[in-house]
């Protein structure tokens, strides 16, 4: 299969790029996206013979590591080249790893192109699942996300009508168990040593405020399609139970493993097949205990929020979305407190005026209006 991987220097396009290291005999990279890392997308593309390179960041047009691109391979930049890829024809599969609302657009033209789109970009579910999943054939749209990746393998061979709820695990993050007062002195420091996966920024960021698993009961909704509030979150502080399922005859389905994303990425490439393992397998004989919680939304309201938004739908999702990376950057640039992420996300949800979502372009301009509030809401803070 070839594939392009689209945030190919973040933490999944790393690990994508180690599966396709691991199993050269499936998988042929043929394209790669970077934001601004012109000098790893070169190393990557001269490790892996890639055809085409995307550089979203204009500003890295002249980078003079460019030069050392393989012969044959060229070069585009800018967002608009990412759309671009779904729609070339040596690509079978985009693995669409753009961080935030800018993949949206990635996965819309994958899906329109009939391409095959693995994802861990949430947010273009999230905000346009309304718009993304009328596109999504069977067996085209498979999710990256450890969570949803379990919830779609449990579901193999099962009938949708039988499904109960969801049960969406979670580590609960480093700040499970603080009190409210606690949670206003965090840092941003403290908010990334994330006790059992290795993610990027934003993402630990998200998964520290629960804003990370509201994002997912969102996801979950339009993937499965089942209400917002047969989405239910189950904290499992050892990351072992990656999600579950429930059934009408009280049998749960749970998916197992190892706290790698590799084994995730894999299955998306290999669907419905299963490759030979990319982890080391757990010993759960000598494993500490599984042990399950209560997830707290009046402590971490960012997951409130976030299902309130789900069940109001519309464009207010978007909205949510939007103020959440503002202020999500905005903490981890100590430029507000931990708390405030959520005080910014409310106060931009109480601002907007949802309606139906229509358009790409329509969410563009909700996005844009939304961080500019945020921003605006932010720039009081210290």
């Amino acid at each position: 299969m070839r594939v392009a991987i689209l945030g190919a220097s973040g933490s999944i396009g790393t690990q994508a790029l180690d599966v396709c290291r691991q199993h050269a005999d499936k998988l042929s990279v043929v394209t790669i996206s970077v934001n601004s890392s012109t000098e790893r997308a070169v190393a990557i593309a001269r490790e892996f013979g890639v055809s085409h390179v995307v550089v979203s960041d204009v500003t890295h047009r002249n980078d003079p590591v460019l030069r050392d691109l393989p012969a044959g391979c060229d070069c585009s930049f800018g967002p608009g080249a990412l759309e671009d890829v779904a729609w070339m024809d040596d690509v079978d599969c985009v693995l669409n790893a753009v961080v935030g609302a800018a993949g949206i657009h990635v996965g819309y033209a994958a899906l329109k192109a009939g391409k095959v789109l693995t994802y861990a970009n949430k947010e273009s579910i999230v905000i346009a699942g309304d718009l993304l999943m009328p596109l999504a054939k069977p067996g085209m749209l498979v999710p990256l996300d450890s969570e949803h990746s379990a919830i779609f393998q449990c579901l193999v061979g099962e009938r949708h009508a039988d499904i109960h709820c969801l049960w969406l695990t979670c580590s609960g993050g480093p700040f499970y168990g603080l009190s409210r007062e606690e949670l206003s002195r965090a840092t941003a420091a403290q908010a990334l040593r994330h006790p059992t996966w290795t993610m990027g920024p934003k993402i630990t960021i998200d998964s520290a405020t629960l804003m990370n698993k509201g994002l997912e009961i969102i996801e979950a909704h339009h993937l499965f399609d089942v209400p917002i509030d047969d989405v239910r979150v189950l904290v499992q502080r050892q990351s072992r139970i990656h999600s579950m399922v429930e059934f009408a005859d009280g049998v749960v389905k749970a998916q197992l493993g190892p706290s790698d994303m590799r084994i995730p990425i894999q299955y998306a490439f290999s669907y419905p097949e299963r490759w030979a393992t990319p982890s080391p397998r757990v010993d759960y004989a000598a494993g500490e205990p599984l042990t399950f919680g209560e997830a707290d939304e009046s402590t971490f309201r960012c997951l409130a929020l976030a299902k309130h938004a789900g069940r109001v739908g519309g464009t207010l999702p978007c909205a949510m979305n939007a103020a959440n990376e503002v202020a999500n950057l905005a903490f981890r640039e100590d430029r507000c407190g931990f708390l405030d992420i959520e005080r910014t996300v409310e106060a931009v949800m109480g601002r907007t005026d949802v309606v139906p979502v229509e358009s790409v372009e329509q969410l563009a301009e909700v996005d844009a209006w939304a961080r500019q509030e945020a921003e605006s809401l932010l720039g009081g803070h210290k």
